[in-house]
């Protein structure tokens, strides 16, 4: 067994690999010396840096521990946890005593994390709410059923009160949420319309990404069909240049879409993590010009959540919302609609 010097926060945490844990995963060893913590606080800590090997850092969750080594965690005091209220503008689609429906804009993180400790989602609820948000459904993320990426627009609820808190995250367990998306990507799925299943975990290769993987993830289920497609070069028979495409969830998986598509050879355009550019054949109009340059130029992933539907809490009725595109969604369509459609 390992030898686990210490288990208090702000401390440095010491174990060193036993005969019988030969061969292990760093993770599943890590989980068993330092059984404290749970395995999503320990890959951020990984992730972060914290951990050493032998006095130097390593980050490879996926490394095969070997007896006597030794492990150095290092465990940051806690801080409080408490966001505060800071007036952020928010575009509220509709509220009432149980909840509000945000139409988030691209830019503006969810919740305080590392990297993002205020000026985010959570702040101007608290500053519009009053402090009585603050409590629900933890003190970190008060009042946050579900997430969207920052750089993601579109719909999102959050809860008022710990029953709407209660009912909302049952339904998204559930999956019965209604949940669509429109994506811009690169090219076109050879069928129309479709299911992606595949679970989604962390990259093997880059702990900050998720990836599908073969096994150890988390199922996940995404059905997509394409709006329009835009644009044919080359020879008659290519596939397209880029198309509209929408997509709704079955489960909700960390960056489900823009993995999902991605792994069908269809990335977002503009997504920083998962995106690939195709390069634009030789434009012949001006038009082409500009909508080969608005795609390869759009400064972020190409994704609008637009409509959300679930059963209101204290209502018992079912409520749907839609989200017109932003303006720079909007202008990128308009753009690849000068494309000769497919």
């Amino acid at each position: 067994m390992s030898d686990t010097k210490s288990s208090v926060d702000g401390t440095v945490l010491a174990a060193r690999v036993a005969p019988e844990d030969a061969g292990l995963r760093l993770d599943k060893f890590l989980a068993k010396a330092f059984a404290d913590f749970s395995r999503s606080r320990l890959e951020g800590l990984i992730d972060a840096g914290a951990l050493a090997l032998n006095g130097k850092t390593i980050r490879d969750a996926n490394h095969r521990v070997k007896p006597g080594e030794d492990y150095a965690l290092t465990v940051p005091p806690a801080r409080a946890a408490r966001p505060q209220g800071q007036d952020i503008p928010l575009s509220i689609v509709y509220e009432d005593d149980d909840l509000v429906v945000i139409d988030k804009q691209a830019g503006l993180v969810v919740h305080p994390a590392a990297g993002n400790p205020d000026g985010t989602l959570v702040n101007a609820l608290i500053a519009h709410c009053g402090p009585g948000l603050i409590g629900i459904g933890g003190e970190a993320r008060p009042g946050i059923v579900h997430r969207l990426d920052k750089d993601t627009s579109g719909l999102l609820v959050a809860a008022k009160n710990e029953r709407a808190m209660g009912s909302l995250s049952k339904q998204f367990a559930n999956h019965t949420i209604e949940r669509a998306y429109h994506a811009v990507v690169w090219g076109a799925p050879r069928a129309g319309e479709g299911l992606i299943e595949g679970e989604i975990g962390r990259s093997p290769f880059d702990r900050k990404r998720m990836a599908v993987l073969r096994g150890g993830g988390k199922q996940a289920r995404t059905r997509y069909r394409a709006l329009e497609t835009f644009g044919s070069p080359g020879s008659p028979g290519s596939r397209a240049f880029a198309s509209l495409i929408e997509c709704r969830l079955e489960t909700g998986r960390t960056h489900q879409i823009r993995v999902h598509l991605t792994h069908i050879g269809h990335p977002l355009i503009g997504d920083p993590s998962y995106g690939r550019a195709r390069q634009a054949p030789r434009p012949k109009t001006d038009a082409e010009a500009l909508a080969y340059a608005a795609a390869a130029d759009f400064p972020r992933q190409a994704l609008h959540a637009w409509l959300l539907g679930f059963q209101h809490p204290s209502l018992h009725r079912t409520m749907r919302f839609e989200a017109a595109w932003p303006a720079d969604f909007s202008a990128l369509v308009d753009a690849l609609r000068a494309l000769k459609s497919g």
